[in-house]
């Protein structure tokens, strides 16, 4: 249940925060770089220790959370503002994502995040349970690949020349891969010790991998 708090925390977080870029040197990136690799993470501790069928929910789960934030935000911003609070600009910019940002964000988390937790179930069996970062990082690769190429060209197709936004998606894909990387000993040491806390280690033997399946 944490594990997942987190993950679902990650991503509406990840969501909000996305809209400020941040520069480190010639580096333009989102500041969503600060937290969203987390939600990556935490997806990998889930399928490496409890199973594609718990990931599945999970994500499923985060969707709908991200929805209903969403549906929220839009709301209060369509209420009318209180005499005298004069920050209803800032709340648009910041919370009133546009249709175009947020198909994009979807998108790219439902493909990316079934990807992930796919690739890594089905390396877990191949490996027969050994070398965990192999897994991790494999999984991440694909995972915040499609995750930016689908969010960014959604988001900015026809909106700046096509080797700006591959020089953007490329930056965006290294550094989100970089990232969960580093991050491998802290996905060991969680990892490790959920399964000795929870005494389960999961295969993905006979599992339904169809992302839309209601039963296994």
């Amino acid at each position: 249940m944490i594990v997942a708090v987190l993950f679902v925390t990650c991503l509406i977080v990840a969501n909000i925060v996305i809209v400020k870029l941040i520069s480190l040197g010639p580096i333009i990136l989102p500041a969503g770089i600060i937290i969203f690799p987390f939600n990556y993470i935490f997806g990998d501790i889930l399928t490496e220790v409890y199973g594609y069928r718990q990931a599945r929910r999970i994500i499923w789960l985060g969707f709908v959370c991200n929805f209903v934030a969403i549906v929220a935000f839009w709301v209060a911003g369509q209420l009318p503002a209180a005499p005298g609070w004069d920050a209803q600009g800032a709340y648009d910019r910041i919370l009133g994502s546009t249709p175009r940002f947020l198909a994009a964000s979807f998108l790219a988390y439902i493909a990316a995040e079934f990807a992930n937790a796919f690739i890594l179930a089905r390396m877990k069996i191949w490996t027969g349970g050994k070398w965990l970062w192999t897994r991790t990082i494999g999984s991440t690769v694909v995972g915040q690949g499609l995750d930016t190429v689908v969010f960014l060209s959604v988001a900015f197709w026809g909106a700046m020349p096509l080797n700006v936004l591959g020089f953007i998606v490329l930056n965006h894909w290294l550094a989100k891969t970089a990232y969960e990387a580093l991050a491998t000993p802290l996905t060991y040491a969680i990892v490790n010790y959920l399964k000795k806390k929870e005494g389960i280690d999961t295969f993905d033997y006979q599992t339904n991998f169809n992302p839309f399946a209601l039963k296994d």
